[in-house]
């Protein structure tokens, strides 16, 4: 059972509105003071949760089923403290009768000051955080100031006049998530790059196609213990490539603990990397994370792969302890002339071991629809996608169109922001 967005949001807003409307009298409860303290308390509770979910702590995988599904809670968390936080901002947070005070008193300036420089920030960066047309390297210089943007929310929170005591209910509540978000962000911003787990490697052996790039590398010490289907931050320790960017760990070679990586030129740094990548480079990966791994069961399994989406279960097709790959067809969605290097070698170990390899064009070609309506009447089958969130979707319609049940699908989340 994985914890999703909504239920999390849910909870933490009956937790936000039971907490508040325990310290203030029952005949203001339905006013619009009351609701925008409620909002408030639940945007700032939101908002360190969105921090703790961003520290990539690895106990955090085990509630929500990867770094990917993180994310995309974290994303959530962000956007409604956003609508939370304009409520409360629209609608004074007050009422008749109220017993009020800071826990923190400022001069009533600072206390303005913070009040709008907490919402300016949390505007900018949620805003930031959507805008995919922003380039990563500077989307994620911005995407830093979210900490001390937090430090402010949570300093107007104490300087603001409000009937919640820090002893009380909803000010436990609020501490809570407040010191949880602040060690996350303390820890992301300032510990990770030191103390998360990661190795340092060399880079062996590039080979590079017309639009992507194999990396292999091999380890300068102890190397990360790397569970297929699994992925790492990789930051070449270049000029100009030392940006970490997550890529999937395409499993590892046969000699000892190299590693390998498949890279498609998606975007500047990408592009960057591709061209750039030369043996001898040293790099380090943070990791591994995820948890996209093969289904169990003895029933029938599809694999659809679109682009560098093959790396994944490449490394399925190369775990040691993998077997049944008679069950497997793979269909891998590839635009002519842009495979990834070495597709064909992997294609001719694949269907050596009984993988029923096709490739496709396209996940709208009519041989990727012939051989999934095929499959589709077989009651146990798996399914496994990994590539473009255009391919997901599209995979999503056909299990629709052929009735299978969602909890059949398998998937990592192909984009973070």
């Amino acid at each position: 059972m994985r914890l999703t967005a909504t239920p999390l949001l849910i909870a933490v807003t009956a937790i936000s509105t039971a907490t508040v409307l325990a310290e203030i009298p029952a005949s203001s409860w339905a006013s619009t003071g009351s609701l925008s303290l409620i909002a408030g308390v639940a945007a700032l509770a939101m908002m360190g949760m969105a921090a703790t979910l961003a520290s990539r702590w690895h106990w955090l995988e085990g509630i929500f089923g990867g770094l990917d599904r993180i994310y995309e809670v974290h994303k959530w968390l962000g956007v409604w403290a956003l609508a939370l936080a304009s409520f409360h901002l629209v609608f004074k947070a007050g009422g008749e009768g109220w017993q009020v005070a800071s826990i923190l008193p400022l001069p009533p300036y600072w206390t303005r000051l913070l009040r709008q420089l907490s919402y300016v920030a949390l505007v900018g960066i949620v805003l930031l955080a959507l805008n995919r047309n922003i380039p990563y390297g500077v989307w994620r210089w911005w995407h830093k100031l979210s900490g001390p943007a937090f430090v402010i929310v949570v300093l107007h929170w104490l300087s603001f006049r409000s009937p919640i005591a820090l002893a009380s209910p909803a000010g436990l509540w609020l501490a809570a998530c407040a010191v949880l978000g602040l060690a996350g962000a303390a820890y992301k911003l300032l510990l990770y790059r030191f103390v998360s787990p990661h190795a340092e490697y060399e880079l062996q052996r590039v080979e590079a196609g017309p639009s992507s790039v194999v990396l292999e590398m091999r380890p300068l010490g102890p190397g990360l213990d790397v569970r297929p289907g699994q992925f790492g931050f990789l930051r070449l320790l270049h000029p100009g490539l030392r940006e970490p960017h997550p890529f999937t760990l395409a499993g590892t070679a046969a000699e000892g603990d190299l590693v390998r990586f498949i890279i498609r030129a998606s975007g500047d740094y990408t592009s960057r990397l591709v061209a750039e990548a030369r043996p001898g480079m040293r790099a380090e990966i943070h990791g591994p994370f995820g948890r996209f791994r093969r289904p169990g069961g003895a029933g029938p399994e599809l694999w659809i792969a679109g682009g560098v989406g093959l790396a994944p279960f490449v490394a399925w097709l190369e775990d040691p302890a993998g077997k049944d790959f008679h069950q497997v067809t793979l269909l891998n969605c590839q635009a002519p002339g842009r495979e990834p290097p070495g597709t064909d070698e992997v294609m001719q170990r694949a269907r050596a071991m009984g993988v029923d390899w096709l490739n496709v064009p396209d996940p709208g070609s009519p041989s990727f629809h012939q051989r999934f309506a095929e499959l589709a009447r077989h009651p146990d089958l798996q399914i496994s996608v990994c590539g473009p969130p255009g391919l997901l979707a599209r995979v999503r319609q056909d299990m629709a169109r052929h009735a299978i049940p969602k909890s059949r699908l398998h998937y990592e989340r192909f984009q973070f922001r």
